[in-house]
């Protein structure tokens, strides 16, 4: 099979496209042929050497994808033709994958292999920072980090659904369209002074912050009211600054990680967690902005517009 690869750590450069040994499979093992890909930050950490990786050189980075059963390897549950996806399975960045079949999803009719590629990470990461990480109440008012990014959008609309007024923050006029059309009820650029326009719009500050940036978690916690909280769940800016207790202390505030992983503990609570976002996509509750295609023999280019921040949504390989 085809797969994209490095070997050595670095920039975009080091990917390559070659021919490798199809996967073996293990005894809870099923093998999907993939449709479409997702693209994530994650993948571009673990290229540069600086995200947890799985395997040996030559190295294949992926861990979303949509795809059809080649092989169900005696599991009775699955059948050749079978439409699957998956959020948490390695090495997806290939023609075949080997997917655990607690990681499988079942992919309703109704929702295409782009769509799957396009919302299971980013969806499922905006779903539990909405509903877990901070228990969203009725009228707070939320900001929302790169909110025309991929988890931006979704946990916008997710927002929105929950009954809250969303804040977002983003770095051209052009995003800010595009989170403005997501539901967004004010957009602030970063180039702007941003501090002040979120306390021109709500004086007390806001409820929950929800910081994907890291460099700008300290000016997170300057614009969040007394009692409120920010999830820290990236670092697509850089690492944050170190916070201080006191300032926690003094304020009441609360700073949250959030890690996906911590949530998809079971096959049950993986699919329950995927359904809810299906059928909000299926009811029309949730709407995706087209994604950006790139061949998966394409993966620097998309890699390098991935890095360019120029892309509004997701970005989607297909083998």
């Amino acid at each position: 099979m085809k797969a994209l690869t490095f070997s050595s750590f670095g920039d975009s450069d080091v990917l390559k496209y070659i021919e490798i040994p199809n996967p073996e499979l293990k005894s809870d093992q099923i093998l999907v042929e993939m449709k479409a890909i997702g693209l994530n930050f994650a993948d571009v950490y673990r290229r540069k050497g600086n995200y947890h990786l799985k395997g040996n050189p030559p190295f294949i980075a992926g861990y979303e994808g949509a795809g059809i059963v080649v092989d169900a390897n005696n599991h009775s549950e699955y059948k050749i033709g079978d439409r699957v996806a998956f959020a948490d399975a390695p090495f997806a960045n290939a023609e075949l994958v080997a997917v655990n079949t607690n990681h499988v999803l079942p992919l309703p009719e109704a929702i295409s292999f782009e769509t799957a590629a396009s919302i299971l990470l980013q969806g499922l990461t905006a779903h539990y920072l909405a509903t877990d990480s901070h228990k969203t109440a009725k009228g707070e008012t939320v900001l929302i980090h790169a909110v025309a990014g991929g988890v931006g959008q979704f946990l916008t609309q997710i927002s929105k659904l929950l009954g809250v007024n969303v804040i977002g923050l983003t770095s051209s006029a052009d995003k800010a369209k595009v989170a403005i059309e997501q539901g967004a009820d004010h957009v602030f650029l970063y180039n702007e002074d941003w501090k002040s326009a979120i306390f021109k719009t709500i004086p007390k500050g806001v409820d929950v912050v929800y910081d994907s940036i890291g460099s700008t978690l300290k000016d997170s916690f300057e614009v969040t009211k007394e009692c409120g909280q920010v999830v820290f769940f990236g670092m697509a800016g850089g690492d944050p600054e170190p916070i201080n207790p006191r300032m926690l202390m003094d304020t009441s505030k609360t700073l949250t990680g959030g890690d996906l992983w911590s949530y998809l503990v079971s096959k049950e609570e993986r699919i329950k967690r995927a359904n809810q976002l299906f059928d909000w996509i299926i009811e029309g509750k949730i709407k995706l902005s087209e994604p950006t295609s790139f061949k998966l023999s394409e993966g620097k280019l998309a890699h390098d517009y991935l890095e360019s921040r120029k892309s509004t949504g997701k970005i989607i390989l297909i083998p």
